[in-house]
């Protein structure tokens, strides 16, 4: 089983490493990988040319900003109702069952997550936990978090009235922006992403945005944007922003009217594979 919704993953300098690719066609999920042009010769010779979506424009200096806009007119224009975006460094992912995270063998988990949020008329974004945020053995997880930041694998109801902006933090900027407009969220740690940590890797935004006092910039960035909720703070020795979610808490799902659900849980069938 795999995505109803488009799957796109934006790349940049990585068509060496190409982790998320890798995961998504071990898993045979179909996808496309966009592309700045100067880059098309690197990744073409790795990968199969129709996966490859080619931006109008290159080095702009905005991060991913102007790829992501793109991506989302792009999905627009294909008719689709949702679509996920995805960053380029997920080694993997995985469903987190009774403290066991065990890898996922095909784009079940896409699909189950669809589904949740589309019985709903007012999730405005979707998403994956890292693997990283849920390591603890204990089996007390829950499913899901509501009204808090989705980050890196991202599905986004394409109707909303918003699109990326600015240079940093655009993903927590687009979930808070939601969030104050009364949206729900959903964050999903019954499935999960293992994502390489920022700076790990070279590519992408490392050399252009977190360089220096990159990571310091970033943090003031969506303080000013968001100054009544988060807060400048340093963790694991580096600077962070801290965004305080309480406000959102009555932020309420709302369900389709006429909605029909099963009698009891949904049986996808999700192929799973020994832990990583």
């Amino acid at each position: 089983m795999n995505p109803r919704y488009p799957v796109y993953v934006i790349s940049k300098g990585r068509a060496d490493t190409r982790l998320t690719v890798r995961a998504l066609e071990r898993m045979r999920v179909p996808h496309h990988v966009v592309i700045e042009p100067q880059e098309y010769d690197e990744y073409r010779a790795v990968m199969a040319p129709e996966k490859l979506l080619v931006l109008p424009f290159s080095n702009l200096g905005l991060g991913s900003i102007p790829a992501r806009n793109w991506v989302w007119e792009h999905a627009v224009s294909r008719g689709a109702e949702r679509h996920w975006i995805l960053d380029d460094n997920i080694r993997d992912f995985r469903r987190l069952h009774k403290g066991d995270r065990r890898i996922v063998a095909d784009g079940t988990m896409f699909r189950a997550a669809e589904d949740f949020v589309d019985r709903y008329e007012n999730v405005a974004i979707a998403g994956f936990e890292y693997t990283m945020f849920a390591q603890t053995a204990e089996c007390s997880w829950p499913p899901m978090r509501f009204n808090t930041r989705i980050y890196s694998c991202i599905l986004i109801k394409n109707d909303l009235p918003y699109r990326w902006r600015g240079r940093y933090n655009e993903d927590t900027d687009l979930s808070l922006r939601a969030l104050k407009d009364g949206w729900c969220t959903v964050l999903f740690i019954a499935f999960l992403a293992t994502k390489v940590a920022t700076m790990k890797m070279t590519g992408g935004n490392t050399e252009a945005l977190y360089q220096g006092d990159g990571r310091l910039e970033m943090a003031r960035s969506l303080q000013r944007q968001h100054p009544d909720v988060t807060k400048v703070t340093r963790l694991w020795n580096r600077w962070q922003h801290k965004v305080d979610y309480r406000p959102f808490k009555t932020n309420k799902l709302k369900r389709k009217p006429g909605l029909v659900l099963p009698d009891g849980p949904d049986n996808y069938g999700m192929r799973l594979v020994t832990p990583g």
